[in-house]
């Protein structure tokens, strides 16, 4: 018979796969701890676009993975943000795809009212330095309008405080926008509130409202907590519709209390803020009339007064008119007589021009100038039959010259002179470039001759310095820099330091400058 060996230690422990030990480690977390309250920090809070929620809650050693699902968002009462001392319930379960365990939240809770406070606070300094707090944001209120809107509770006791108050003051048309004012859809639907208000067109059917109201009875931190949501804030800031905010008692402060553009220490409060008592309303107006009845005789009794002073220092009409009378009765005298006058005046001209105008002198006149017309035309027939051939003789002689024949000729003629001339100055021009290049080329041959460019050649170099010829050594030895020119280019080398003063031995070579 075969002995058979042992198995080595741990063989024979049984096998699990992967999925087998983390639904084990899942059964046993869930089973183990059940439903459970943990108090720590919320930190890293993640909204995905599914809807869930993940964060971590941590205290000063440790954190906790924490899960809400979409379904159980919208039931919380807080809803976590980063830095807020919450208590969350839930059950501790275990995600075997990444070997980790977390909590399913299914409620939070803040941790007591300084952690309410704290958020709070934060929240308001955020806005703050938005600017949403700033005086010169905040509108007027209108003083009369015709339709207010009123966001709150339908069955609450402040909804008919502020009808009650308005129909004894100045009964207005009141739309109500039902809300919840405390819970979790306290704040999401004050904000759709607030919003659809806004929609409204101004003239509709449902018209928009001149102010709106929102308001809410007194209560705990955290029944007004909705009101201290960031996204109610910043729907009242964006309202373009004067808001007045009733939250809470005259000692409850929220934060749409600062974003407002009025806050009412009580929802009473706002409906007088909305609108002004119609009797004294009334009673101001009838004063109003009386005063400006009394200013409207008052300032005719004055002006009547002033006229009639006026009046007293205008003289009388019958003395205005006394002097025009008397002139006009002057000259209507002296009118007759002087026509008379004229009209003699007149015909005794006429009788002296018509003593000379008769009938016999006029045909002598007339005969005479008859004859002179009848000379003068004999005369001028045959000067103008001279000076009419005169003309076409002239004219016959210019069109002469116009003819084709000759214009061609003299054509052909001036023609040929042109060429002449023109061989002539190309003649004569050739003849002065040739010149100017020989004098030219003389020149250059002598500026040659003359230049130094032809005693470097002979084995002469010329030395500047920063473009100044130098001219001996002690310039030389002065320079930073030299240039020296050859017959075949120029060379740049550095001047050697200025010898300090000592006494020394002359050089036994001369120097090359």
């Amino acid at each position: 018979m075969d002995l058979i060996d042992d198995p080595a230690p741990g063989q024979n422990t049984p096998e699990f796969t992967v999925s087998e030990i983390s639904g084990a480690v899942k059964r046993t977390l869930e089973g183990e701890f059940g439903r459970v309250r943990v108090r720590g920090e919320v930190s890293r809070v993640i909204k995905a676009r599914s809807g869930h929620m993940y964060y971590d809650i941590k205290d000063d050693r440790n954190q906790l993975s924490c899960t809400t699902w979409k379904g159980q968002v919208a039931k919380l009462s807080v809803i976590p943000e980063e830095g807020l001392e919450v208590i969350v319930t839930g059950r501790i379960t275990a995600y075997g795809a990444q070997s980790k365990y977390n909590m399913n939240v299914d409620d939070v809770a803040v941790a007591g009212k300084g952690a309410l406070m704290a958020l709070l606070e934060k929240r308001k300094k955020m806005l703050e330095a938005e600017g949403l707090f700033e005086p010169a944001r905040k509108r007027p209120l209108p003083y009369l309008p015709e339709v207010i809107g009123v966001v709150t509770s339908p069955t609450g006791a402040v909804i008919r405080d502020i009808l009650h108050r308005l129909r004894d003051r100045f009964p207005r048309k009141v739309l109500i926008w039902p809300v919840a004012v405390q819970g979790t859809n306290c704040a999401p639907e004050v904000t759709r509130a607030i919003e659809g208000f806004n929609k409204l067109s101004v003239g509709g059917a449902l018209p928009r409202p001149d102010l709106l109201i929102v308001a809410r009875g007194g209560g705990s931190v955290e029944d007004l907590w909705g009101f201290n949501e960031e996204s109610v804030a910043r729907a009242v800031a964006a309202s373009n519709i004067p808001l007045i905010s009733a939250v809470g008692h005259e000692t409850d402060t929220t934060l749409i209390d600062y974003v407002s553009d009025r806050r009412a220490p009580t929802p009473t409060a706002a409906a007088e803020l909305a609108v002004p008592v119609r009797h004294e309303l009334m009673a101001w107006l009838e004063g109003q009339d009386a005063r400006m009845k009394q200013a409207l005789s008052q300032g005719l009794t004055r002006r009547g007064q002033r006229l009639r002073d006026v009046a007293r220092a205008l003289p009388r009409a019958e003395t205005l008119l006394d002097t025009p009378r008397q002139r006009l009765d002057t000259v209507s005298a002296r009118l007759g007589p002087a026509l008379i006058a004229s009209v003699q005046r007149r015909k005794i001209r006429l009788a002296d021009m018509s003593g000379s105008l008769r009938p016999a002198t006029l045909d002598r006149a007339i005969s005479v100038e008859k004859r002179r017309l009848r000379e003068t035309s004999a005369r001028l027939s045959p000067s103008l039959l001279r000076a009419v051939a005169s003309r076409r003789e002239q004219l016959e002689a210019r069109a002469q010259r116009f003819r084709p024949d000759a214009l061609r000729q003299e054509h052909a003629r001036k023609s040929r002179e042109f060429r002449a001339i023109s061989r002539r100055l190309s003649d004569a021009g050739q003849r002065n470039i040739t010149r100017w290049r020989s004098g030219i080329e003389t020149l250059e041959r002598l500026r040659r001759t003359l230049g130094y460019e032809a005693t470097l050649e002979r084995g002469f170099a010329v030395v500047r310095s920063e473009g100044v010829l130098v001219t001996d050594s002690k310039a030389a030895q002065q320079a930073t820099a030299l240039e020296i020119q050859f017959a075949d280019g120029r060379v740049t080398v550095g001047a050697k330091p200025a010898p300090r003063k000592v006494a020394r031995k002359p050089p036994e070579q001369g120097n090359l400058f």
